[in-house]
């Protein structure tokens, strides 16, 4: 019976991935990537030799039936994403649901491991017995909506923001959020600049405002509860 795996993938640090993720690559027939050159800098950090092919949000339905073919020749596959956890605000969900509904004897596993969601959590200091978790917001259409909805809600919040955005996030927060609701943002988990800055909306646009070299990265934000 072939098999699809979901393999957590570092989302910095190389050292952040499991000894199970590692055997499992190294056994698999093909390692589907959402881009083939990053995972390539993984697989070569731990001489992992398997062949590789893409498959993200534009993934044409040729490349699906590709894997389809792969699946019923018998071959395993292993599926990661850039960083972190695959399908988690990733593409893979969609290739997953294909493969339950169109390939029922196909074995899907999935693999615990680093997810940033969870990483930025556990240094947050908020309470996150429940959370809500809306990844990476929409540029545009709805994504007011749903800065109204964090601030309604009365769970720990959690969003994903790039870079060329981030600033702008905090300024929408502000609009929403009391004054005295705490955030915490966290940018470059498991790397050499990783910093949690944590204070009101207003302490840490004025961080950021203060060191602008310090806007890079990948950004996770909290928002406590209320």
């Amino acid at each position: 019976m072939s098999k699809l795996t979901i393999v957590p993938t570092p989302i910095g640090n190389l050292e952040d991935i499991t000894l199970r993720g590692i055997r499992t690559l190294k056994e698999s027939d093909f390692i589907l990537c959402e881009d083939t050159r990053v995972t390539r800098k993984l697989l070569n950090h731990y001489d992992i030799k398997v062949p590789t092919m893409s498959y993200h949000t534009h993934s044409s339905n040729i490349k699906v039936e590709k894997i389809r073919e792969f699946l019923e020749e018998g071959k395993n596959l292993a599926l990661v994403s850039d960083a972190g956890t695959p399908t988690i605000s990733d593409p893979g969900s969609r290739l997953v649901s294909y493969i339950q509904e169109e390939l029922p004897e196909v074995e899907i596993s999935a693999l615990p491991g680093a997810s940033a969601v969870t990483t930025a959590i556990s240094i947050s200091g908020f309470p996150a017995s429940e959370f809500l978790f809306l990844g990476f917001l929409p540029h545009k259409k709805g994504r007011q909506t749903l800065f109204k909805k964090i601030s309604e809600t009365n769970m720990t919040s959690v969003i994903y923001e790039s870079p060329h955005r981030i600033l702008k996030a905090l300024s929408s927060l502000k609009e929403v959020l009391s004054e005295d609701r705490k955030i915490a943002v966290c940018k470059e988990l498991t790397k050499i600049h990783e910093e949690v800055v944590k204070g009101t909306v207003d302490n840490v646009i004025e961080y950021f405002n203060e060191n602008p070299d310090k806007v890079r990265g990948e950004f996770v934000v909290i928002i406590e509860s209320v």
